[in-house]
């Protein structure tokens, strides 16, 4: 539908459509696409929200698994984010990945659905020590780009701006995005969807941040901290061939009115 005025919103993904960054397990998740979801409904309250994303979620999982359930809710507006998860990998085919993502672009908008999508951040500029993924991140953009215009998808381009490599974009394992982070996402895809009242202040610097002069010695305190409470446990989870996405399901797979939790079962 124009103008904002949508009905059906499903979005797909891996951890950050989830919403990890923005609440935790046990106080409930938020992320960008609730908040994405709540500036829709804004313009149509009648909109209902269904979000099919699991952490840990390759771009070929995420088609696999959940675009088939996305079509079977018949979406008038969708958001497809994938391809972090791969980017890790040692085997990283950018190829493989974008045609993944090309294909549920392909499969949405044939079906009549208004898609949304972002470029990926540059995130070795907060985490150093992932450098070399960094010509990994731009070949997928570089990809995504291609696919976004070729399917006519509506295309936020977080990976330009400063702000989204300000480290208080993100959380503190600096792999998802803190709640400023989500709601700048949020904000980024309602602008490029063209909803009512969205614009580009999403991409304005967030100003000085005190802890950027923070001296040598606790910086390299903090690097310590965030390789022995994030890093490692992800290593150690590679090495044994396990995923944070092992046993979980969405959170959110039936349509429901925004702001109504989902059932637990």
């Amino acid at each position: 539908m124009s103008n904002g005025q949508y009905v059906r919103y499903v979005a797909l993904g891996d951890s950050q459509t989830e919403g990890v960054g923005d609440g935790d397990d046990l106080t409930g998740l938020r992320g960008f696409a609730d908040r994405l979801a709540e500036r829709i409904a804004a313009v149509s309250p009648e909109v209902q929200y269904a979000n099919l994303a699991v952490r840990g979620r390759l771009a070929g999982q995420v088609r696999a698994e959940q675009l088939g359930p996305a079509l079977a809710l018949r979406p008038d507006v969708a958001t497809v984010i994938a391809g972090v998860n791969d980017l890790l990998r040692p085997k990283f085919d950018p190829d493989e990945t974008a045609a993944h993502i090309e294909a549920m672009f392909a499969a949405l908008t044939g079906a009549g659905t208004r898609v949304a999508t972002v470029t990926i951040p540059d995130i070795t500029r907060i985490v150093p020590i992932a450098r070399p993924v960094a010509p990994r991140i731009a070949a997928l953009n570089d990809r995504i780009r291609v696919a976004a215009t070729r399917h006519g998808v509506a295309l936020a381009e977080a990976a330009p701006h400063a702000a989204a490599t300000d480290p208080r974009f993100w959380a503190a394992d600096r792999l998802h995005a803190s709640p400023l982070g989500h709601d700048r996402i949020s904000a980024a895809l309602a602008h490029a969807l063209g909803l009512p009242g969205s614009d580009d202040s999403w991409t304005l610097e967030l100003g000085p941040d005190a802890a950027a002069t923070a001296g040598g010695v606790r910086m390299a305190a903090a690097e310590l901290r965030w390789a022995a409470g994030f890093l490692g446990p992800w290593l150690v989870r590679r090495l044994r061939g396990r995923s944070s996405g092992d046993g979980r399901t969405a959170r959110r797979p039936e349509l429901l009115p925004v702001g109504m939790p989902p059932v637990t079962r």
